[in-house]
């Protein structure tokens, strides 16, 4: 077994639990590719079992803190096991589930999702890209599926020095008198459908991280009756269909009628998913209007023309891929945030995110709070909100939490 030994200091990470070593607390040692490797103090005590990446400035990503753990099939198997046995606890009100999540099940590198009858997977590292083929079978042996697809094309993985790599894995070729498997799903989130494309969508297809938050939203424009929306960022209308099932529950209760979602997006094709969305859910196509347009740009035009919104959401991309974005990212957080804060009406709500690993919870509030000095608008903090259950943080990997979230009501 090759061997990392580490500088002196540089075990305090991983004497806590961190699953993480990079390559400046390495004084020797390496191996090949996703090869498994002993991690050694700098007075030789055993720390971990960790894949090496000789690529990465992650150099290596730790299996087990266990000296006595075999790190072979039957590891990954177990593993795989415990966390779709995990998602058990939670009702999560849809057939889309994150049943992997990376570090936070014990498996670094590794994206699970499943969309009804087809898992999607992500392999972003060298250690999961290793042990590709007996991670699979282990995904379709304890769901019971048949299908699996793979969306190895996320950036990361060229930092891991490995080519992106996308496709059927398992189950693609189809059987005699069958067709071949679709790319193309419907998904149930809680009282709605929502369609997606496992081959071309963001990530594996979807964000399933923003479904309890989505169903916040909607709660939100029912019980506080709110009339107009806009979403920023809207992507294929996630919350837009989730903010006209709020206003179609709030007239069913007796609310006022009438309302409409203003939603933008600079992807065409997103856009065209958003509207379809729209019909398949059954909801007035004439009460949704889509801008293929610049958020920024819009909302300066937007408060130019004097127009004001009962709720708006600000779902941007990430502005930061690591801390050291964080700077350039803040600012770009603040303006959108100022804006939308100006734009929104005396008693409206803001539904504000970061998917920034780069910024922190504690950052993204003191940020969004900046941006109401500089609008000259106070609000009250509602709620906080994160990933959907299925995304878990540890207490051991708190850089799990990289979606972060504030309800802020504006004051009157």
């Amino acid at each position: 077994m090759k061997t990392l030994r580490l500088r002196p200091g540089k075990e305090r990470s991983l004497l806590r639990r961190h699953p993480w070593i990079f390559e400046s607390a390495i004084a020797k040692g390496g191996g090949d590719s996703g090869e498994t490797v002993r991690v050694e103090s700098s007075d030789g005590k055993f720390l971990a079992w960790a894949a090496f990446s000789p690529a990465s400035r992650i150099r290596a990503r730790v299996w087990s803190f266990d000296e006595a753990q075999r790190i072979d099939a039957t590891f990954f198997i177990a593993a795989c096991a415990n966390a779709i046995s995990a998602r058990g606890l939670f009702d999560l009100k849809s057939d889309g589930v994150r049943l992997i999540h990376g570090e936070s099940d014990g498996l670094p590198g590794l994206i699970v999702d499943r969309y009804g009858d087809t898992l999607v997977a992500q392999f972003t590292s060298a250690g999961t890209e290793r042990w590709k083929d007996v991670i699979a079978d282990a995904l379709l042996a304890e769901t019971g599926l048949a299908h699996l697809y793979e969306r190895s094309d996320a950036s990361v993985r060229a930092l891991e020095g490995l080519e992106p790599a996308t496709g059927w894995l398992r189950g693609g070729t189809a059987a005699a008198g069958q067709d071949a498997p679709p790319l193309e799903l419907t998904i149930r989130e809680h009282q709605w459908q929502l369609t997606l494309n496992i081959a071309e969508g963001h990530k594996t297809g979807f964000y399933l991280d923003q479904r309890d938050s989505r169903k916040r939203f909607a709660d939100y424009v029912q019980r506080l009756n709110l009339r107009r929306v806009l979403n920023c960022f809207c992507y294929t209308g996630g919350f837009s269909v989730a903010a006209l099932a709020g206003m179609a529950a709030a007239e069913q209760a007796g609310g006022q009628g009438g309302g409409e979602v203003v939603s933008i997006d600079s992807s065409g094709p997103a856009l065209e998913r958003a509207r379809a969305h729209v019909l398949l859910n059954g909801f007035d196509p004439a009460r949704a209007q889509f801008m293929d347009a610049d958020v920024n740009a819009s909302l300066r035009q937007f408060l130019k023309d004097g127009q004001r919104f009962d709720a708006i959401v600000l779902d941007p991309p990430k502005f930061a891929p690591t801390a050291a974005h964080a700077e350039r990212a803040a600012r770009a957080y603040k303006d959108i945030n100022r804006l939308a804060l100006q734009l929104l009406s005396p008693g409206g709500v803001l539904f504000t995110f970061s998917c920034s690993g780069g910024i922190s919870a504690d950052l993204f509030h003191k940020i969004v709070a900046s941006a109401g000095a500089d609008a000259g608008v106070d609000g009250y903090i509602l709620e906080r909100l994160g990933g959907a259950q299925d995304h878990p943080m540890t207490l051991e990997f708190p850089e799990g939490e990289y979606l972060k979230g504030l309800v802020v009501m504006r004051k009157g």
